[in-house]
């Protein structure tokens, strides 16, 4: 069985020390992957995945008709044996240019500040008798609700959603 880590909005929150306990177990997992995108500065589309055993994933995708076959194989990872598409943006030098331009400890803070965001507005929502806090207050994630009949909710819901 395959014990796969989808960390695609958390995972960026782990460039923090504080937050790597939500890690235990990881060792145990055969791959992992956040999006970068979600909340580490970086335009649409930017995933990041780190697998165990790649080779696993080059015996299920790897396609090597005659037309793709070259002299150079074997000496660099092949990486259109990755995935179902042959072939991929270099979307990573996005990344790369997000980390040489703010630093780690910048985008440290960055994330230590959304999550201190997070928790002013549970307090403005506690503080405010209309609204409740649905679950417990996790990274940069509030889930609230207003107080009653969930009709008011769903109205809210379709205003903000312009529908």
């Amino acid at each position: 069985v395959w014990l796969h880590v989808d960390a695609a909005y958390a995972g960026s929150a782990f460039i923090c020390p504080e937050y790597r306990y939500l890690m235990r177990g990881i060792e145990k997992a055969d791959s992992f992957n956040f999006n970068p995108h979600k909340w580490m500065l970086v335009n649409f589309d930017c995933s990041a995945m780190w697998l165990k055993q790649p080779r696993w994933i080059v015996d299920a995708f790897n396609v090597d008709p005659l037309y793709l076959k070259h002299d150079m194989q074997g000496m660099a990872p092949d990486y259109r044996h990755w995935q179902i598409p042959l072939g991929r943006r270099f979307r990573s030098l996005k990344l790369w240019f997000v980390l040489r331009l703010y630093g780690v400890e910048n985008l440290q803070k960055y994330i230590r500040k959304h999550i201190q965001l997070a928790h002013l507005f549970e307090k403005l929502c506690t503080t405010d008798e209309r609204f409740e806090i649905y679950e417990e207050v996790t990274m940069g994630l509030v889930c609230f609700r207003m107080k009653g009949d969930n009709d008011i909710n769903e109205e809210l819901l379709r205003r903000i959603n312009g529908r």
